[in-house]
């Protein structure tokens, strides 16, 4: 029973729709009248495929329940019936559609001859006497009655204010819209001067951007009021292209301003981030402008203006409730700016009704946005200014505080002062016998050092030297032997002189001559004598180099032979060098060196004696060998010392010029040579490098300059 009452109540409602007749719209002496629901029928065209000769034939025409026309479904095209009076004295009547996005707006009506007449907006305005580009001039004798029908198309979705004037009142309503205008542009003009002329003088990318919001804002509106078809003559590229491009500009220039003037990626970082949404809708937006899907892009526009006016009025209320003061008025220019659309959305779906101050409300909350954005502009310079004054007498009061408590930490100091210089002179007193008990105990080191290398040195010697002594030693007997032989024979041959005529005298000392063979003796003697001469040259040349190594430990600069100085030094370590060690001296010829020798024969020895030392370290000793080289370079001498013995490893070698560190068992050494030898090769101002590989062996490179002085 229900369901049988609603059935019979809508096709009540249906009958009541079909039977409804318009009523006519009388158009008198300078007076005009919007289109409401009472005075015309609508027909739907969303497939684009009715004529107006199908429309004269239809009977499909319905009264609408909207006071507006409206086009709900994108693409649509509406058919308005409706009969108009002229009571006016002029022979012609204008319907204009308003300001808005109208692609096609046609009329059409059947004359007395039956012929089928069509107007549209089409026609260059120029060419018509209306001055408005979505208006047509309807010829209608005074006093006469006509049925027209208006079809109606645009890719928005919008109620569409049909107005139709008298002549006079047509001219009376576009010269209060010129005017209207044109102080619309003039507010913009100025703006657009003021802002950019600050940006200019300020240099704050806030100006820039909204200079160019309030540029494409102007465009906008102009466009929308039906100006822009005085310079684009095809509508379709200025409601397809034109429009919505601007529209998508004004946006992003909106996000853009606003991002810069409440610095929200600093103040509200995770704010920022519906900035970059923002910006990609209308990326999104301009493909869709692009790819001709111009009734979603507009549906896109509208969403992306709301969006945007909420969520900047939002973000204004925070940061002013947060302290920012310039976001004060801010917060009002966009909530003006959003009531402002708010209603004229509301206006365009048929929900507000549509009047003088609803058609306009839009462009003069833009203003009244414009006038408070650039107050707010101007606010945040002050802003900006009292925030620095108040940070300079902030940093001056700080100073002034500071210069008070640093006199006052002046007098405590000073005091402290005292009191640490009497503590600092005793400590000084006993840190200076420290220092003097320290260098007594490095003294003592390093002559310790020495010490051991003079152990070293001394036994060499002495076995070298105990060589060629026993050689001079074992010749001396049978020297002796053999001179007193001689001295016998002479004594005899003395005696026989003083008795010549005795035979048998001459005949003994023949026999005697004959039994010592002084032939024999003569070169016996001879070869004794060489081999006491070979040991003496050869003892000679020991003490030689011992003299050279123990003489030249004066700290004064000499002239040096490299290559004599590590002969001497082999030579005295001849004796602690295995047999099973072969030494390899490659000494290329080098000029005399500029150095300290006493000094760079310790270095010698030491580097030796660790090759020795570490080859004897071996479990296995073959094929064994120190190779010393000698490089005479461009600013340097090089002297490359290589063993064959156990190598250290990489945290051995990172340490071993520390002074104390040693890998030598207990008793075995000081731990001071490598140190003295690196200290050395820095006073002369060189360097020495080290190559090891653990079981293979050890490189010492010593490079020192040819031009110390």
């Amino acid at each position: 029973m229900k369901k049988i009452l609603i059935v019979a109540y809508l096709l009540f409602l249906n009958a009541i729709a079909f039977a409804y007749k318009a009523d006519t719209l009388v158009i008198n002496n300078n007076q005009s009248s919007l289109l409401g629901n009472r005075f015309f029928d609508e027909l739907e065209d969303r497939a684009d495929t009715l004529t107006i000769n199908k429309v004269l034939q239809s009977h499909n025409f319905r009264a609408s329940h909207n006071a507006l026309p409206i086009i709900r479904v994108f693409n649509s095209i509406i058919w308005l019936k409706l009969t108009v009076k002229n009571n006016d004295k002029e022979p012609s009547i204008f319907i204009s559609t308003g300001p808005g996005v109208i692609d096609e707006f046609d009329l059409y009506y059947v004359d007395t001859d039956k012929k089928i007449l069509h107007l549209t907006i089409n026609e260059r305005p120029d060419k018509l006497e209306s001055q408005n580009a979505n208006c047509i001039n309807l010829p209608l004798p005074s006093g006469k009655a006509k049925t027209i029908y208006l079809r109606v198309k645009s890719n928005a979705w919008s109620a569409i204010p049909i107005k139709i004037y008298s002549k006079w009142a047509y001219f009376k309503s576009q010269g209060i819209e010129n005017a209207i205008s044109a102080a619309f542009v003039g507010i913009i003009l100025i703006s657009i001067l003021y802002n950019l002329m600050l940006f200019f003088v300020v240099g704050d990318l806030s100006y820039l951007y909204y200079v160019l919001y309030i540029i494409f804002m102007g465009i906008t509106q102009t466009l929308l009021r039906g100006y822009g078809t005085y310079l684009i003559g095809d509508k379709n590229i200025l409601n397809n292209y034109v429009i919505p491009l601007s529209r998508v500009c004004f946006g992003i220039f909106t996000i853009l301003f606003a991002g810069e003037f409440l610095q929200i990626k600093q103040n509200l970082n995770g704010s920022y981030k519906i900035n970059l949404f923002l910006c990609a809708l209308y990326i999104i937006i301009t493909i869709a402008i692009f790819s001709r899907i111009t009734a979603v892009a507009y549906a896109l526009i509208n969403i992306g203006i709301v969006i945007t006016a909420v969520y900047l009025l939002f973000v204004g209320s925070r940061l002013y409730r947060a302290g920012f003061k310039p976001a004060k008025l801010f917060m009002w220019g966009w909530g003006f700016f959003l009531v402002g659309i708010l209603i004229s959305g509301a206006r365009s779906k048929d929900i507000v009704p549509y009047n003088a101050i609803t058609a306009d409300l839009t462009p003069f909350s833009l203003v009244i946005g414009i006038v408070l954005f650039s107050v707010a502009l101007a606010d945040k310079i002050n802003y900006y200014r009292n925030e620095k004054m108040d940070i300079q007498n902030f940093a001056i009061a700080v100073a002034r505080e500071n210069e008070r408590l640093i006199t006052q930490q002046n007098i405590l100091l000073e005091n402290k002062v005292k009191e640490r210089t009497t503590e600092l002179l005793n400590a000084n007193k006993g840190l200076s016998k420290i220092i003097d008990d320290l260098k007594s105990t490095q003294h003592q080191l390093v002559d310790t050092e020495k010490m051991a290398s003079l152990g070293r040195l001394t036994a060499g010697v002495a076995h070298e030297i105990n060589n060629p002594i026993n050689f001079v030693s074992s010749n001396i007997p049978p020297l002796k032997l053999d001179l007193d032989e001689l001295f016998t024979l002479l004594s005899k041959y003395e005696a026989a002189l003083n008795n010549s005529t005795d035979e048998a005298s001459l005949s003994a000392i023949n026999n005697y001559r004959q039994n010592i063979n002084p032939d024999f003796i003569k070169d016996e003697i001879n070869i004794l004598l060489n081999g006491i001469e070979e040991g003496a040259k050869r003892t000679t040349e020991i003490v030689k180099s011992l003299f050279t190594f123990s003489s030249s430990d004066e700290l004064v600069l000499r002239k040096l032979d490299i290559n004599k100085a590590i002969l001497a030094n082999l030579l005295i370590l001849k004796s602690t060098i295995p047999y099973y060690i072969e030494i390899k001296p490659t000494l290329n010829q080098i000029e005399p060196l500029n150095c300290y020798p006493g000094k760079i024969n310790q270095v010698i020895i030491n580097l030796i004696a660790n090759s020795i030392y570490a080859i004897k370290s071996k479990e296995k000793q073959q094929d064994q060998s120190i190779s010393i080289i000698t490089q005479n370079l461009a600013q340097y001498i090089s002297i490359e010392i290589t063993d064959t013995g156990i190598g250290m490893s990489s945290e051995v070698k990172e340490r071993i010029f520390e002074p104390f560190f040693t890998t030598k068992n207990i008793g075995e050494g000081t731990g001071l040579g490598l140190s003295i030898v690196f200290g050395i090769i820095e006073k002369h101002q060189g360097s020495i490098e080290v190559i090891s590989t653990p079981d293979t062996g050890t490189t010492f490179t010593i490079l020192l300059p040819k031009n110390l002085v």
